[in-house]
């Protein structure tokens, strides 16, 4: 992992016990490192107008994550703050704008690109929450693999007949919705495909 800014050695050891409590599936610290390569991708292309917050809310964003539970995204928000709050004092960075980026992430799906606020911070967002969604456009295989492995951390965790009502739910309504990614960068380059493995997701719950 490129470390745009340097962690302390507590703070990453730390970070990456988060996403084995529990064992997932997908939500691991995998998931954070597939992110990130899409974070680099919009560095080298559109770029960030806060990198250093977008950066660490990718670090963070998934770090609580207990399938089931409705308070993930705020419950990882508060822990991102206490732990930059604890290893990076006087950073001079935006603790708020980190929260506000992993408490969206509660809400994907649902939100449009005017919902996030205009100016540099609203293209930020946009942009951070497509890249947490890029997989829904990655290849057939991983995306296949994606939905597999949501499928097995959920296992268990709530009834089998409500997980497949919800996740057929979820993927009718992305499916829907005539943008699927809030950035102009990233529905350019990845809607087709991800309607594309939307439709045949759907298609074998059918």
């Amino acid at each position: 992992m490129r470390e745009l800014i340097p962690l302390p050695g507590g703070m990453r050891e730390a970070l990456r016990a988060a996403y084995d409590t529990p064992p997932r599936a997908y939500h691991h610290f995998g998931h954070v490192e597939a992110v990130l390569a899409h974070f680099e991708e919009v560095a080298r292309g559109p770029g960030w107008a806060r990198p250093r917050e977008a950066w660490l809310a990718v670090l963070y964003h998934d770090a609580v994550h207990v399938p089931g539970r409705r308070d993930n995204e705020a419950r990882s928000a508060a822990l991102a703050v206490a732990e930059i709050d604890r290893w990076l004092p006087g950073s001079g960075l935006d603790l708020a704008h980190v929260a506000r980026l992993i408490e969206l992430t509660a809400r994907h799906g649902a939100l449009e690109a005017a919902d996030l606020g205009g100016g540099a911070d609203g293209r930020d967002r946009a942009l951070f929450l497509d890249c947490d969604m890029a997989i829904l456009g990655a290849d057939a295989a991983a995306f296949d693999a994606y939905d597999r492995a949501i499928a097995e951390e959920y296992r268990g965790a709530v009834p089998g007949w409500l997980y497949r009502l919800e996740r057929r739910r979820f993927l009718r309504g992305l499916l829907r919705r005539p943008r699927i990614y809030l950035s102009d960068w990233f529905h350019a380059r990845l809607d087709a495909a991800a309607r594309d493995n939307l439709r045949r997701a759907l298609r074998v719950r059918s």
